[in-house]
C-alpha cells in the first residue's frame, strides 16, 4: 500500500515538473528578444527624453536617461519622445509641541511624475501616465538643515520615481507591441 502511495506522490510530482517546464513565462524586462526581434531594454533605450525647468525634475529625469541607456545617455535616432513633467510638495508629517506652539519635526517630500510617450516618427501619443514617490525628512532647528534635508528627500524621491516611470514605460512598450 505504502509503494502505491510513493509511486503516485512520485508521478504527481514528474507531472507538476513537466507541466512547470512548459511555461513561457519570462521575466518582463528580459534581454530575449521579442516576436519582432527587438528585446524590451533596446526599445526603452530609443526613448529620448524632453528637457525639463526645475531642479528635482531634472534630478529625475537624469535618472531617467542613465535607468533606460545604461549610463550611455539619449539616443542619437529615438524612436520615442518622453515629455515629462514633474511636481513637488512638501507638508509637515508630525507636528511636536514645545513651548506652546506646534512645530513640524519631520516632512514629507512628494515628486509627482506625469508622463507623455511621443511616437518620433509620427507626433502620435502612444502611452500616458502619472506616478507619484515620497520621501520622508526630518525637520531640524536650523533652517540651512532644513534646506539641505529638504534637498535630500527630493534626490532620494526623484530616483525612485524614476525607477516607477521606468517599469512604467516597459509596460506601455510591451501593451503597444502586443497589439
Amino acid at each position: 500500500m505504502q509503494s502505491i502511495v510513493r509511486a503516485s506522490a512520485m508521478a504527481a510530482l514528474f507531472v507538476a515538473a513537466a507541466l512547470a517546464g512548459g511555461c513561457t513565462v519570462r521575466p518582463m524586462l528580459a534581454t530575449a528578444p521579442d516576436d519582432a526581434g527587438a528585446s524590451y531594454t533596446s526599445q526603452l533605450s530609443s526613448i529620448s527624453i524632453a528637457e525639463v525647468n526645475e531642479r528635482f525634475a531634472q534630478e529625475v529625469r537624469n535618472h531617467l536617461i542613465f535607468l533606460l541607456n545604461g549610463g550611455a545617455g539619449q539616443p542619437a535616432n529615438p524612436a520615442y519622445r518622453l515629455n515629462l513633467s514633474v511636481t513637488r510638495s512638501v507638508v509637515a508629517a508630525v507636528r511636536v509641541q514645545s513651548g506652546g506652539i506646534h512645530e513640524p519635526t519631520a516632512g514629507n517630500v512628494q515628486l509627482t511624475g506625469r508622463y507623455t510617450l511621443v511616437d518620433a516618427a509620427t507626433g502620435a501619443t502612444v502611452a500616458q501616465g502619472t506616478q507619484q514617490a515620497t520621501a520622508s525628512f526630518d525637520r531640524p532647528r536650523q533652517e540651512f538643515a532644513v534646506v539641505r534635508a529638504i534637498e535630500d528627500a527630493e534626490n532620494r524621491a526623484a530616483r525612485e520615481l524614476a525607477e516607477f516611470i521606468r517599469l512604467s514605460l516597459a509596460q506601455d512598450l510591451i501593451r503597444l507591441s502586443g497589439e
